[in-house]
């Protein structure tokens, strides 16, 4: 299934990788909110790591139809995912989400960090509080 993308780092309009990915691959993209994860602070970056009980702010992005291959293609490339890799350092999950209003939006793709990388941010990262990389 085709599902939207839900970003919560560089991928926002405003930061840098938003015009060098998305620009003219969308169809719309509109503020959300996802919950069962967490924001852990990443090297210019930040991590979404599984929590339960956690809310990240960030966008929802649909991609056009006619782009929507190709965007998949370029964000897992991206996020260096490559699915089944045991090096990968993010995994691409579907999980609920919302607009930023409360209603409800459905399933999207979101990439979380893969369970090493989760376990050392769990274990001495620094948690960037109310889930929102922009604030």
């Amino acid at each position: 299934m085709k599902h939207p993308f839900f970003v919560y780092g560089t991928l926002r309009p405003g930061e840098h990788n938003h015009d060098l990915f998305l620009r003219g691959r969308t169809a719309s993209e509109e503020p959300g909110r996802m919950r069962g994860i967490v924001l852990y602070e990443g090297p210019g970056y930040p991590y979404a790591v599984e929590e339960p009980g956690g809310v990240v702010s960030g966008e929802i992005v649909a991609a056009l139809p006619s782009a929507y291959d190709e965007l998949l293609a370029v964000l897992d490339q991206l996020e260096e995912y490559a699915p089944g890799d045991p090096r990968n350092l993010y995994e691409r999950v579907v999980r609920d989400v919302t607009r930023g209003d409360g209603t409800t939006v459905g399933r999207a793709w979101v990439y979380v960090a893969a369970p090493a990388v989760a376990a050392r941010l769990r274990a001495g990262g620094k948690l960037i509080e109310g889930g929102d990389w922009h604030a």
